[in-house]
């Protein structure tokens, strides 16, 4: 039996399928174009609460999730005021 997902769980899941061309695919080759993270690194992102630091975070926290290059992300929230 298909596991039920959440609204929450729907919405992460588009971001690699709905969204695979647009978004992912396009994450995914700036990240091994400019070996942006490779074994080992700590990235820090930064959420400011805008829709793209949201992305982003996303973006690196299902590549963590499935990725086979062991790397470690910090998110930390920024105050804009």
């Amino acid at each position: 039996m298909a596991k039920q997902l959440d609204e929450c769980a729907l919405i992460e899941r588009s971001i690699i399928t709905k969204f695979r061309k647009g978004i992912w695919t396009k994450f995914l080759q700036a990240v091994k174009q400019y070996r942006l993270i490779e074994e080992g690194d700590r990235i820090a992102v930064c959420i400011s609460g805008g829709k793209d630091s949201m992305l982003l975070a996303k973006c690196v926290q299902e590549l963590k999730r499935h990725s086979e290059i062991p790397f470690e992300a910090e998110y930390i929230v920024m105050n804009p005021g």
